[in-house]
């Protein structure tokens, strides 16, 4: 699904390098958590591969379902099938939740070559799916994350992922401001969309959110590169002993 090879990225403005060959390979269906120290660069990952400025690729690649996204605009990364929901969901004062929403979906669904969704059909869709978030009609019409408290900002954005239906899933520390209620309604958000055509990149600091989510396999980032990989007990052995062991098995 996602290939990235030797990735190598660096701050425009600074000239300092953050990613110094980055290797991950997202098969379909699979989820993978990123985890590691701050600064590591693990934000700075997410960033670049849905194209995010200020960023410049000094080496390497990353493909999605065999094509360059890197060589892509972001919204053309968006309608391959790539979203990245936000560790901080902007707000957009003066768009409507669901003028934002109906004109994204249509928007992919005509660079895909599909027929648009009418307005009829959108709304009925839409209700639906807020509705297993609590969600409710009066969100849905407010401006986008405008007003909305941290948990109401992540569930519209599992809410934006549910309608859009991508196959690439970057998920920014999703979990930061949640309490306990509305990180379990997010990861069900998240466990709902979760099948054999749809892959997961889930970037975090916690355990916590890897006991809703179950990841196949994890990451451990330091100093730009992947320095250890494993299954689902690498990110409890983290919970419980933190980095610095890691990090000295690779020094």
């Amino acid at each position: 699904m996602l290939n990235i090879k030797n990735l190598h990225v660096k701050l425009e403005e600074e000239d300092k390098q953050i990613l110094k060959g980055i290797n991950l390979s997202i098969g379909a269906g699979e989820v993978h958590a990123v985890m590691g120290p701050n600064g590591s660069g693990k934000s700075t990952l997410a960033y670049v591969l849905s194209g995010r400025g200020g960023y410049e690729v000094t080496e390497g690649s990353a493909e999605l379902q065999g094509q360059d996204i890197l060589a892509m605009e972001p919204e053309e990364r968006a309608a391959a099938g790539l979203f990245q929901a936000f560790q901080y969901p902007v707000e957009i004062p003066g768009v409507g939740n669901m003028t934002f929403l109906r004109t994204a979906v249509n928007a992919q669904r005509k660079a895909r070559g599909e027929e648009e969704m009418s307005a009829g059909e959108f709304l009925k869709v839409i209700r639906a799916k807020a509705k297993d978030l609590q969600i409710d009609a009066e969100m849905l019409k407010r401006p986008v994350n405008v007003g909305f408290s941290g948990g109401e900002k992540k569930r519209n954005e599992i809410l934006q992922m549910t309608m859009l239906e991508p196959k690439m899933c970057i998920l920014d520390e999703t979990d930061s401001g949640l309490d306990v209620d509305a990180m379990r309604l997010v990861s069900d958000g998240v466990n709902a969309l979760r099948d054999a055509g749809r892959s997961f990149l889930v970037i975090t600091h916690y355990q916590r959110l890897l006991d809703h989510i179950k990841p196949d396999v994890v990451h451990i980032i330091a100093d730009g590169r992947v320095v250890k990989t494993g299954g689902p007990e690498l990110a409890l052995e983290i919970e419980h002993n933190g980095y610095a062991d890691i990090l000295a098995e690779v020094s």
